[in-house]
């Protein structure tokens, strides 16, 4: 299967009112890592917890039953759980679950140079290639090296990427580069300073325009360079402008943002999403990147308060977040307030018409809701998408290029090598 989810089973969940369902599992809230813009970082003081295999099991199952076809296992870092991770990734696969991913901060790339190194990374690979997972992304923070390692606090761990990436692909497995877009991205970025509200004078947002949008240049041109073929972006959880425990939001996923690194102003975040609207297109040839621009275009209009308005995230209706400290699920990692208990409970019957919500950013709920909802929206209310169509002509001019774009990417699927004949065309 090529595609993000089998074609018959889009059709018929589209037909029903929803989109294909997407279940992110934390599995952890145990890390090793420093990252300062991450409530899990090893430094952080609380009670660390973990799902059993039985209750994951369990959600598993669920999630099948309940026709989930995008199965997440997050954490925390997920790979500190390797051997139990790997017979999860088995399990869900043999329940019939498509699209299985999960990722890694990238801690087990250190020390390259000590003995074991290959064989290590060897017996990892081998692991992978015998379960059904079909993205493995690998978190990067920044494409100047040391500036990574000193976040995350793990030396050497990008020439251990470079070095393992052909042992991968050999095995037929292509990572993903997933980067969280924070204020290093680039030696071009790392000049920029927070600046406090929104009313920033013009200058100073047209220069952080043009240092972001080299950013997000330089660290495309670093993805190409070090081997990776698909590139993601997880958009800034600066939720509001505020203390982090201010606002609409109760997030019990703890990657949401405190760090002055990852914070940005209203006004900074239209320029960051004009920045890396127009840095997609240069690479789009030579890098499967998944953020598609519609979203990043909407989202640009949103924080400018201007039509149109974003299709809402469809969080707590068919994508849902398990915690790892309770078991509970909920709309996603940053509705902490909504608890709507044990996911086998639950029935999305009753969830059709969910909370309208646009209240964050996180790419994992947003990014397809918004792809998918103008298929929704024509199912139901065609005379509604003709009269968006027409307002807005960039839109819809964008929506189709991107599932144009993902077409040619072959989904994104990181069992797949890329067709770069498909993809010059971009």
């Amino acid at each position: 299967m090529n595609g993000w989810i089998s074609a018959g089973r889009a059709a018929a969940a589209l037909l029903r009112g929803r989109v294909p369902g997407q279940l992110v599992i934390q599995l952890t809230d145990r890390c090793n890592a420093r990252c300062p813009q991450c409530g899990m970082r090893v430094t952080e003081g609380f009670d660390r917890s973990r799902l059993s295999m039985d209750e994951v099991r369990r959600l598993i199952d669920a999630a099948a039953e309940k026709g989930v076809q995008a199965l997440s296992f997050t954490g925390g870092e997920p790979m500190m759980l390797f051997d139990d991770l790997a017979v999860l990734i088995r399990y869900a696969g043999a329940a019939g679950i498509p699209y299985i991913r999960t990722g890694t901060n990238g801690y087990f790339f250190m020390n390259r140079h000590r003995p074991g190194f290959r064989s290590r990374i060897a017996r990892i690979v081998e692991t992978l290639a015998d379960t059904p997972i079909r993205n493995f992304w690998i978190s990067v923070d920044s494409a100047v090296p040391h500036v990574h390692e000193a976040m995350r606090g793990f030396p050497g761990l990008v020439e251990g990427i470079r070095a393992s990436l052909p042992l991968f692909h050999d095995a037929g497995i292509y990572p993903s580069l997933n980067l969280g877009i924070n204020r290093n991205i680039s030696e071009a970025t790392m000049a920029i300073g927070p600046t406090a509200g929104d009313a920033d004078p013009a200058a100073d947002l047209d220069a952080f325009y043009e240092r972001f949008r080299t950013g997000f240049r330089d660290f495309y041109r670093f993805a190409v360079e070090m081997g990776f073929t698909i590139v993601n972006s997880c958009y800034p959880m600066s939720i509001d402008e505020g203390d982090a425990d201010e606002g609409d939001l109760s997030a019990v996923y703890a990657a949401s943002a405190v760090d002055p690194v990852i914070r940005f102003s209203g006004a900074e975040k239209v320029q960051l999403f004009r920045a890396l609207f127009d840095a997609i297109p240069e690479f789009r040839s030579q890098l499967r990147i998944f953020s598609p621009r519609t979203s990043v275009y909407t989202l640009c209009r949103q924080y400018e308060a201007a039509a149109p308005a974003p299709y809402p995230c469809r969080g707590g209706v068919d994508f849902f977040f398990v915690n790892a400290a309770d078991g509970n699920t909920y709309p996603c990692g940053y509705r902490g307030d909504e608890n709507l208990g044990k996911f086998w409970d639950l029935d999305l019957a009753d969830r059709r018409n969910g909370t309208a919500c646009t209240a964050c950013d996180w790419e994992c709920f947003r990014d397809p809701s918004e792809l998918f909802g103008p298929v929704l929206e024509g199912i139901s209310h065609p005379a509604s998408l003709v009269r968006r169509l027409r307002k807005d002509a960039t839109w819809r001019a964008l929506w189709r290029e991107d599932l144009r774009y993902y077409r040619a990417c072959g989904y994104f699927n990181g069992r797949e090598a890329p067709d770069y004949d498909r993809m010059r065309h971009f």
